[in-house]
């Protein structure tokens, strides 16, 4: 009987889903999906690695059975896949703080110290833990696995990790953390495979999305992020404003008389593209527009990638390669040829013609920088964690 382990990758209103069969070569995607708990009846849906449909479910958000569309993720796994076992569920877990540079069996330990770092990730430390919960009530024998987007980066040197603020407070764990790392991990270990040349070289992985930062990697190692103690931080976002000067927040505390939830919820949720436009968080939307508020929304969004990825350099001492991924990275042409013209001056062109097919290299000819797209996969990252995690759990036992 082969081995299986369910990834549940939570985000602020749906959560993504596969399901892996553990072989000799590495996990193997048998089905996912995607559980959206957010609309009127919330909604199941399962498809093949092909993309075919396999699964769709329907709860009534009345129902008051006890019911949990996780049930029923768990429920089509035994009745499709039941000649194999399932092992594991692995979570991503947005924080880990300073204690956890890798993957965890959750225990009752564990969680509680998780939930304590709720503070540091407001928006998404409650969605990941909440799924955890879930999956223990209907199933509590079942192990079930941490797999942090801060632990990638326990790499950084002191120096990049900390705050120009009194010492005493980083021994409270106030420090750079960085996000993410799910995705960076993974897009390091692809890019070693596509062009093994790059991976002593000094290169910046841009994570372009509804939440985006950066990462600069030299010999497969962060050495420089642009997310800081919590999310917010670094790039303009969907809805949070990336980096902001504090002044900012104190004289909206003091002089417009806002609360402290009332400006995190201003920070989290109005801010970034749909603060700035007025109109969307959803770059598809902006980009569609022709309002003037939508492109001064766009421009910010492009400068300040820019920006951060000249600073990512600086921290390399130059650039060789940049890679584009998450959602807007891999599939808006026109934010990646906008970012390209503004990295001119570093050595980075862009084919525009390699751009708007969006092949894997789209960088010009011999250019100084090459320029990637390549589609992240954090599932299979975490899936590969559980992998090893449960292999130690074998070997420990024997």
């Amino acid at each position: 009987m082969s081995d299986m382990v369910l990834v549940l990758n939570a985000g602020s209103s749906s959560i993504k889903f596969g399901l892996f069969e553990l072989t000799a070569a590495g996990p193997a995607l048998l089905c996912n999906g995607l559980v959206d708990e957010h609309e009127a009846m919330p909604r199941l849906m399962v498809k093949s690695p092909a993309g075919e449909d396999l699964f769709e479910k329907r709860r009534d958000a009345s129902d008051t059975d006890g019911g949990h569309l996780f049930a029923d993720v768990l429920a089509f796994i035994e009745e499709r896949f039941g000649a194999r076992r399932l092992r594991a569920v692995g979570h991503r877990i947005v924080h880990g703080g300073p204690d956890y540079s890798g993957p965890v069996v959750l225990t009752d330990e564990v969680y509680a110290r998780l939930e304590a770092l709720t503070p540091l990730a407001p928006l998404h430390q409650p969605r990941c833990l909440e799924s955890v919960r879930t999956i223990q009530a209907i199933q509590p024998d079942l192990v079930q696995i941490a797999c942090f987007d801060t632990a990638f980066h326990h790499s950084l040197s002191p120096t990049a990790r900390r705050f120009a603020i009194p010492r005493q407070f980083e021994q409270r764990g106030i420090r750079r953390y960085g996000f993410h790392g799910l995705s960076f991990e993974y897009i390091a270990r692809r890019l070693a495979e596509i062009a093994p040349e790059l991976v002593a070289k000094r290169t910046v992985i841009a994570h372009l999305g509804n939440g985006a930062s950066l990462c600069a990697l030299r010999d497969g190692s962060s050495v420089d992020t642009t997310m800081g103690l919590t999310p917010l931080d670094g790039l303009v976002m969907g809805t949070r404003c990336g980096t902001i000067d504090p002044g900012v927040l104190l004289y909206v505390q003091q002089h417009e008389n806002m609360s402290v939830e009332q400006v995190q919820h201003l920070l989290y949720h109005e801010s970034g593209l749909l603060g700035v436009s007025g109109l969307s968080a959803d770059m598809r939307t902006l980009l569609a527009s022709g309002t003037a508020a939508a492109r001064e929304a766009i421009g910010l969004f492009v400068l300040r990638a820019a920006q951060e990825i000249a600073m990512m350099a600086t921290t390399l001492g130059g650039l060789d390669c940049l890679v584009f991924t998450g959602g807007i990275g891999e599939h808006a042409k026109e934010i990646r040829s906008a970012i390209g013209e503004r990295l001119g001056w570093l050595g980075v062109r862009i084919d525009a013609a390699a751009n708007d097919a969006a092949r894997e290299r789209i960088g010009w000819g011999d250019g100084a920088v090459e320029v990637y797209i390549v589609p992240t996969n954090e599932e299979l990252a975490i899936a590969r964690h559980c992998a090893a995690v449960l292999q130690g759990m074998e070997i420990s036992s024997d």
